[in-house]
């Protein structure tokens, strides 16, 4: 019995967990995946054959799209989107809240956040 009780517990507290997932953002990575897709003629969800999925591939771009706070774990997959398919990485990164987001004007700076010391933002990202 107190099996069941737990195992039903942590089905209610998963099942809460994705419903707060789910209404913590306007809309879902997908939905703005596919308008961003679709005005750019790409193609959504290309499955490689490591059986990554590539966000949208366009003529020249492998995309990674993601939630602001995961940029991080974007550049990485843009990076091996892009050496995979042999197209431009490209992020697109979803900011639903403007006004508590950080602005940077150059890679570097974006790097010297990371890091804490001063880089080549086209050197530190592998895009030089």
């Amino acid at each position: 019995m107190r099996f069941y009780t737990l195992l039903l517990t942590l089905l209610i507290s998963a099942t809460c967990a994705f419903a707060q997932t789910s209404k913590s953002h306007l809309y879902f990575e997908k939905d703005y995946q596919k308008v961003w897709c679709d005005a750019h003629c790409g193609t959504m969800e290309v499955v490689l054959q490591d059986k990554a999925r590539v966000d949208c591939v366009t003529n020249t771009h492998a995309i990674e799209f993601d939630f602001a706070p995961k940029w991080a774990e974007s550049i990485g997959q843009a990076l091996y989107y892009g050496e995979v398919l042999k197209k431009k990485p490209g992020i697109v990164l979803i900011v639903e809240n403007p006004e508590k987001s950080e602005k940077y004007k150059s890679l570097s700076a974006i790097a010297n956040k990371i890091t804490g010391t001063r880089w080549n933002g086209k050197k530190f990202f592998g895009v030089a």
